[in-house]
């Protein structure tokens, strides 16, 4: 199942979704079916369908989630920790960005004036579906799982090196596309993860590569903090990564859920 956040943008009536919830031309969530999107409430509880519905091609789609916060990974490709130079970590190595730099899809990353290098970095994002504390080992961290999205985890490559630790580098607005939608069944073992810029592979790998699975880091990050519904687990990056220039165009497929793309402008 897709689940997606949009906005009608034409074509179709702009009606209620229902006597009481938001107007149908304000951000909604939805269910993707047959190149339609049904009206979704309570995407992380109750998932009530509603009977209206647009074409996929006369909505808008906004990044598939409001995280309250995003858990990103690093160096969880072995090749990705060795082309910077580092080593393999012992244990996942995670650090924040702003829910603020989230990005739709379609929408531009605009380079920031401090940096004169910002990267991509294609990445395979975990959306929590239940609030998730302390996992024990004998649990099934499926539960608290929603599903699985495309994430592009931009980076000022110099201002990481200069800083250090990696607020700044990680944490411009628009440093953090998500989408096109969270897909609720992924098989995991058969999923790769590519980036193209101007349409040249620059990245690709297969997500069992990674060092930390992901029910591994679910749960080893949640006897760290409380995992929302909603929040994002970016899983780290593929080697390959490299700078982006305004006027490009970047997209991130991940198998099994789909293609972000989002064109790049200067500021």
């Amino acid at each position: 199942m897709k689940t997606c956040r949009f906005v009608p943008v034409k074509g179709e009536m702009q009606s209620r979704l229902t006597a009481t919830e938001s107007r149908a031309d304000e951000p909604a969530y939805g269910i993707i079916e047959n190149n339609r999107v049904f009206g979704l409430q309570d995407p992380f509880g109750t998932q009530r369908r509603s009977d209206e519905s647009w074409e996929l091609s006369g909505v808008r789609l906004l990044a598939p989630t409001q995280p309250s916060k995003i858990v990103c990974v690093g160096r969880n490709y072995a090749e990705h920790a060795a082309e910077l130079g580092n080593e393999v970590p012992k244990e996942p190595l995670i650090f924040l960005k702003p829910p603020s730099a989230i990005l739709a899809p379609e929408e531009p990353i605009v380079l920031t004036p401090q940096s004169q290098r910002v990267d991509y970095e294609g990445e395979l994002a975990v959306v929590i579906g239940k609030r998730c504390r302390r996992v024990e080992e004998n649990e099934d961290v499926r539960r608290y799982i929603f599903g699985y999205t495309c994430l592009n985890d931009v980076t000022a490559r110099d201002l990481q090196k200069k800083d250090v630790q990696f607020t700044r580098a990680k944490g411009f607005d628009t440093f953090c596309p998500v989408g096109p939608w969270i897909e609720t069944s992924l098989d995991l073992k058969q999923a790769r993860v590519e980036t193209l810029v101007n349409g040249a592979r620059r990245q690709s790998a297969q997500v069992t590569q990674m060092i930390f699975p992901v029910e591994m880091l679910v749960r080893w990050i949640s006897h760290v903090m409380t995992l929302n519904p909603g929040d994002l687990i970016a899983t780290g990056t593929p080697s390959g990564i490299g700078p982006l220039s305004a006027r490009d165009v970047v997209e991130v497929t991940v198998t099994g859920i789909g293609t972000l793309r989002n064109p790049v402008w200067a500021n």
